[in-house]
Order: C-alpha cells, then structure tokens, then sequence
C-alpha cells in the first residue's frame, strides 16, 4: 500500500494491510447512504500472513446496523486483531547479505466505532466515534458528514469531517513517556448518475497530522568515528518531521452490463504529501453474476509511490547528526521501508453466495506483493502476503 493509505492505522507500527482504511475512507464508507441500507449483523474473519515468517495478523469483526424509526439508523463495529511475526526494523542488511535485520513482535488490538444517522428532507447527517487501543497505542477518534441528494437523487454531495486524537508509548528514556499525535481531515465528494447503467464518483480529501509521527519502533544506522581510524556503528531511533498536510484526489466509474450478467468498477487515486511522498493507485474489478445466488469479483489493483525527501537506506555519506532523542524540529531521518520507493499489487478473487433471502455468505482470497524501487533498499525488506477472508451476513 502507498504510505498515503497507511497514515491513519492505528498503529504506524504495523505494516500496510490491505483491508486498512484511511480517514478519509472511513468516512466514505460510513457515509449516510447507510440510512437506506438494509437491517443487518455481520461476522467477518481475515488472515493477513506475510511470507516467510514475517508479520501475521488476524482480524475478527462484527458489525450491525439498525433503523431507528423511519428517519434514523444506528450502527456499530467491534473489531479484534491478534499480530505476531516479525518485521524490518530500519537496520541495514549486515555486509555480505542482502537480507535486513527482522523484529519479533506481538500485539493484541481492540478498536470499536459507531454511527448514528439522521435524515432531514434531502440531507443525511451522519456522527461517529471510535475507539482503537493496543498495550502501547491509544486512539481516539470522531467523524461528522452530510450526504445530499440533488437532481430527483441522481446527485449525490459528500462532506465530511473527522479527527483523532492517539497516545504514543515511547522508549527512549526509562519512563516510557506518552506523547501524543492529533489528525485532522476533510473530504468532498460528487457522486452522478450519468445513466441507469453508469454512475461516476469524485473526493477530493485533505487532511492533516501533528504531534509524534515517528514510529517508535524503527531505527536508523550511521558510522560514527570514536577515534582516529576507529568506528562505530551505532544506532538510532528514527526522526520524522512533527506535521504532515496531506491531499489525495480519488475518481471512479462503475459500469453495468446487464447482457453480460455483470459490472465493471473502475477507480485511480493521485496522493501527494509534504514528506514529498506521491502515490498513484489504479484498481479494476469485474463483478459476474452466476446464476441467481453467486456472484464472482476478480480485482486488481497497483501502487505506486516516490520514497519520503527523508528516507534514507542508512545515514552513512549523509550530513545528518542523529539525535537519541526524536526532535521533530531538527534533521529528519528515516529507514522504514514503508516511506521508501516501491510498488505494489494486489490480486485476488471474491465469491458471494446468497444462501437464503436474508443469508449470505462471503470468501475472499488475495495475494499482495511489494517490490522496491529505489535500488538500493534490498528487496528482503519488502513483504508478500497471503490475504484470506471469510464472513456471513444475516439481514431483516
């Protein structure tokens, strides 16, 4: 995943997954069109292992949506996440070997949301809140957003709002002092019905962090002289900048073709931030009907990201001086292979099966792959992984 599409994890530590959503997504996907869903409770599982004994993480969640009389609805997400398995941790590959140190981690996250929408003439209004928290990661967050209907309701517009405030266990003095992180971001969107067939959609997000941004738990690598002819490697933690403004400009266009038992769903997304990180993200998926109970989506989807002005292999040949204390004003440095150049994909196949009128059920297998671009971080810093997913829904 581009980093634009990683900063709102609730842990940085973590690496990308898939299935994670920016803030900016998350209010997209709770937006008020969930006024006109249908009643449901849903149980969804997935299995995110990485390859070769690297990060795994496994996700159960259930989520349940409900009208409130005719004009109100109530919804709430639990989700549960269990992550061991190891992970670069910014120390270059020892001489003569290509392949980076790896950290051993384990962690346990709970993080829950709800959403209570209102519908006023044209307008649904949607607030939300949620809850994320793992033994060193505290996160709190809000969302506010309008959804209106223009055009007899072939015109949909998008605002929306939402913020979140996380504490941050630190380790670099024997305290492990808190320090703390805010996020601030803003989406417009334009949805049009252009025929009974086909519908495009416009965002247009901005958003803004300050605070801790660093990972805690990543390093940096630079000789340093002792004494004349004598060095020595010594280590560091990372330093990243204490804001980032970030923007992101998203466009898609679904397609149906009845004769065919089909529809194509079609997007690209630019992202640009002032670490200097511009990602751009194409995705295409084709959703076949089969029948009147099982529908097939293969998808695929690519990434593309320019590495962080401050992304550094190791800080050998730079005139950075690291600090053992991350001081966000000072020099910026870093060694995660998250903020270097790489590319990404994802492919994989989705299955639906209505089992009865109110049951479905869901699989989901995809395969993700990251490869770097810089040439010079080896390519053992970056992951492939196996996503598995299963789940079931019950409506009313």
């Amino acid at each position: 995943m581009a980093a634009g599409e990683t900063a709102a994890p609730v842990s940085s530590r973590w690496p990308a997954r898939p299935a994670a959503l920016t803030l900016a997504a998350i209010l997209i996907l709770a937006a008020p069109r969930l006024a006109r869903a249908e009643d449901f409770i849903d149980y969804r599982y997935e299995d995110y292992s990485e390859t070769g004994g690297r990060v795994s993480v496994r996700t159960q969640g259930i989520s349940a949506s409900e009208d409130i009389g005719t004009d109100m609805r109530f919804a709430f997400t639990f989700i549960n996440d269990a992550i061991a398995g190891a992970t670069p941790n910014g120390v270059p590959a020892p001489p003569g070997t290509s392949q980076v140190p790896l950290t051993n981690l384990t962690d346990h996250r709970k993080a829950w949301d709800t959403d209570l929408s209102r519908q006023f003439g044209i307008v649904n209004v949607l607030v939300g809140y949620s809850q994320s928290r793992e033994h060193d990661y505290v996160s709190r967050g809000w969302s506010l957003s309008t959804l209106t209907d223009f055009n007899q309701k072939n015109t949909e517009l998008l605002v929306g709002v939402a913020g979140h405030n996380d504490n941050v266990e630190t380790f670099f003095t024997p305290q492990h002092l808190y320090f703390d992180k805010q996020a601030f971001s803003a989406i417009a969107g334009l949805q049009q019905l252009l025929d009974p067939r086909t519908s495009v959609t416009l965002n247009v997000t901005w958003g803004r962090e300050t605070g801790f941004l660093a990972d805690q738990y990543k390093l940096a690598v630079k000789t340093i002289a002792i004494l004349p002819g004598t060095t020595l490697l010594e280590y560091f933690a990372e330093n990243r900048p204490g804001e980032r403004n970030m923007a992101s400009v998203f466009a898609s266009v679904n397609r149906a073709y009845p004769a065919l038992k089909g529809a194509l769903e079609a997007s690209y997304r630019l992202y640009g931030d002032t670490f200097g990180i511009v990602s751009n993200t194409a995705e295409v998926r084709w959703v076949q009907k089969l029948g009147t109970r099982v529908t097939l989506a293969p998808e695929l989807r690519f990434s593309q990201q320019d590495a962080a002005k401050f992304y550094y292999y190791n800080l050998d040949n730079t005139s950075i001086i690291p600090t053992r204390v991350p001081n966000p004003s000072g020099a910026a440095y870093s060694s995660d292979y998250r903020l270097s150049a790489f590319d990404a994909v994802t492919c994989g196949l989705r299955a639906t099966w209505k089992l009865a009128e109110h049951l479905r059920l869901e699989a989901a297998y995809a395969r993700y792959a990251m490869r770097g671009t810089d040439g010079t971080t080896p390519q053992s810093a970056y992951p492939t992984a196996n996503i598995v997913s299963a789940g079931a829904r019950v409506s009313w």
